[in-house]
């Protein structure tokens, strides 16, 4: 059976997710909540559209609609592209038409043989001839009638026998047909109008062929959707650094009269998701000056110095329309080391950020221009960019805790209907580690499961298939699996769970499942009382002894374990390894071992470096199989000794697939838990 990837998914949900990475816990940054601007727009549109109509463009639509068959009727766009496109068409059918009546004129005269002619000649019966070109000749008969003859050869004995008769001569030129003037000045046509097309195509925003050197910078309007601080939830300590800045634009005076002046930038830094630009755009909102915006891929073109350039015209507009705000999102795609070392170098890259360091550092904090940016990389930023007089100021904008992470909730749960019995401090605490647009996602995901069971409202089970989903996978209850390999994953996961009540330093269990998720089979998911920052040496012995539960229940039911305990076994050896080498929990004392340096592109295991000698790493290995070893004695021996409730357990799964804290603890005799986690 194929349970590889059974518990890969674990870390992410709730207990794995909570105890997978114990040194990360204290670097868990977390999210302001997300855009929360009421959604206007729609309805000042259908306003506008509304008011927009007057009775009589009402009365033409009603008489199209009654028209025979149901069908308003063809209906033709006249804009001016199509107005040219349509008299070029004219055109061209009026010469063709011209040209033809023209030429069936001229084969009007009917043409008689050379020979002929000249019996004509011999017998006096021409009148007169014009002779065109030399090649061709219209005469007239004495009885009024025309025809045309061709000179098949150089007759040089014509002009006399047309003096000896008598016959009136003259000559001209034959005249160039229409259609010998359409075809000489069709190519020109073609080139000139091609010319005009690429012209158009490459003209920029400012009507000329060299606008794309220009700032594609976009100006917040005040008709747009208004965003302010009251819309981000948490996020205290960079709201208050922000409102400094919105204070300092609205008014200087109180600043500039103690001699304080304020940063000349200020770098938002922080993971995805946690609410960089919504900060921007409340900045936007509540300052109440110009703001220019645009990513910092906008400086970067395939033309050279174009970067460069548009860095000029960006500050340019900037002190045009000072006071004002200039915010660039993703400042790491122009803003990276400048060199040629690891991870590449890029010249024209380079040239604009040059450029961009001489304009920050050469506008006077007088004019009233801030510049804001934004970046999720602040360690691939070039130092010069980062020392004060440029950016001066770096607010961190963190992963929310379980307080931040409610308000951020409460915030995106005004746009939906929600039923009494959502408890969104639950859904916080189920919730650790992830950000503002998670949980805005979280919120909509559970709004959908509600519309697709037709209510009216959205319940706490819908939360819950909405976690479930975003930080698990989608369920896949169609996934056919043998009653061996469903028994076989319930004796793994019972493994996991019954270790929950028995050691001392975990996370409470939320609930047990052997339903399918993703690419995982089975998951134990437990639920954090309160965000932890650090863990000391007992939690993470008894996690490690959680992730070896499902291979020593494998192990004492069946004699063998599977695939499914590759992952477990993973984080386990890690975490055990991280005690002995980072953290000082083990009898090799306060020591670490190893530098990690990790260059960009590169991963850890390539960058890292090995400052300790051979028998230095066989005692570090003995410690890590010492910690290991202890923890799958003390795992075997409570597995074991309970081995009755592993059985009962597993067949409740079997028969249920999903358990609670409150139906397992029901169902082993356990005492309730003081607060109940149960959601479904």
């Amino acid at each position: 059976m194929d349970r590889e990837h059974e518990d890969e998914k674990r870390p992410n949900a709730g207990e794995q997710g909570a105890e997978e990475r114990p040194s990360k816990e204290s670097e868990r940054p977390d999210d302001a909540g997300r855009d929360t601007r009421k959604d206007t727009r729609d309805a000042e549109g259908d306003k506008n559209y509304w008011t927009g109509r007057n009775n009589q463009q009402y009365q033409q639509e009603h008489q199209q609609q009654k028209r025979p068959g149901g069908s308003p009727g063809p209906k033709f766009d006249f804009s001016r592209k199509n107005r040219i496109a349509l008299g070029f068409f004219v055109f061209l059918i009026a010469t063709f038409t011209f040209m033809l009546f023209s030429e069936g004129t001229a084969m009007s005269t009917q043409e008689v043989p050379y020979s002929a002619f000249l019996n004509y000649v011999e017998a006096n019966q021409v009148n007169a001839v014009e002779i065109q070109d030399k090649n061709m000749i219209t005469f007239a008969l004495r009885n009024n009638m025309t025809a045309m003859t061709r000179i098949p050869y150089e007759d040089t004995t014509l002009m006399e026998t047309l003096k000896t008769h008598n016959v009136q001569i003259t000559g001209t030129e034959r005249g160039v047909s229409m259609l010998q003037v359409v075809l000489q000045l069709l190519p020109w046509l073609i080139f000139i109008g091609f010319t005009v097309m690429l012209w158009r195509q490459t003209k920029g925003a400012n009507g000329n062929v060299m606008a794309f050197s220009k700032s594609r910078a976009k100006e917040y309007m005040d008709t747009d959707v208004k965003t302010t601080f009251d819309d981000v939830a948490g996020q205290k300590e960079a709201k208050y650094e922000l409102q400094e800045v919105v204070d300092f634009l609205k008014h200087p005076s109180k600043f500039q009269e103690i001699g304080a002046r304020i940063p000349k930038g200020v770098l938002l830094v922080g993971p995805p998701g946690t609410g960089k630009t919504l900060l921007a755009k409340a900045v936007a909102g509540e300052a109440g000056v110009a703001f220019f915006h645009m990513s910092g891929s906008d400086f970067v073109e395939m033309f050279v110095g174009v970067g460069a350039s548009r860095v000029r015209d960006l500050f340019e507009q900037g002190r045009k329309n000072a006071p004002c705000i200039l915010f660039i999102d993703e400042l790491d795609a122009v803003g990276r080391t400048r060199g040629s070392g690891l991870g590449g170098g890029h010249d024209e890259r380079e040239q604009t950020l040059n450029q961009m360091l001489v304009e920050m550092d050469g506008f006077d904090t007088a004019t009233g221009v801030i510049v804001i940016a934004a970046t999720n990389r602040p360690d691939v930023l070039d130092p010069a960019l980062l020392r004060p007089g440029r950016f001066d100021r770096q607010v961190v904008v963190d992963m929310p805790d379980v307080a931040e992470r409610e308000a951020i909730l409460g915030i995106h749960c005004k746009k939906i209907k929600k039923a009494d019995d959502v408890d969104l401090n639950r859904i916080a605490r189920a919730t650790p580690g992830t950000s503002g647009a998670d949980l805005a996602n979280l919120v909509n995901e559970a709004a959908l499961f509600a519309a697709r069971t037709g209510r009216t409202t959205v319940t706490m089970h819908d939360f819950e298939e909405g976690r479930d989903k975003i930080l698990l996978g989608v369920a896949k209850h169609s996934k056919v699996m043998t009653p061996v390999e469903k028994r076989a994953t319930a004796y793994h996961e019972a493994g996991h769970t019954l270790l929950h009540y028995y050691l001392k330093h975990l996370d409470p269990l939320h609930k047990v499942t052997i339903i399918p998720h993703g690419r995982a089979l089975g998951l134990t998911i437990s639920l954090p009382e309160k965000d932890a920052y650090t863990k000391n040496r007992s939690a993470l012995n008894d996690w490690i002894k959680v992730c070896m539960g499902g291979y020593v229940a494998e192990d004492l039911v069946y004699g063998e374990t599977t695939t499914g305990t590759s992952n477990d076994i993973k984080q386990a050896t890690e975490i055990a390894r991280r005690m002995v080498t980072e953290w000082g929990m083990s009898d090799m004392g306060f020591i670490g071992f190893g530098k990690e340096d990790e260059p960009l592109f590169l991963g850890r295991e390539i960058a890292q470096h090995k400052d300790y000698s051979e028998d230095t790493a066989r005692r570090i290995d003995a410690e890590v199989t010492k910690i290991l070893e202890q923890a799958m004695a003390d795992t075997r021996s409570i597995l074991t000794e309970h081995r009755d409730q592993l059985d009962t357990l597993t067949n409740e799964l079997v028969e249920k697939e999903t358990l609670d804290d409150a139906q397992i603890r029901v169902l082993l005799g356990f005492d309730p838990a003081e607060q109940t986690t149960r959601f479904i």
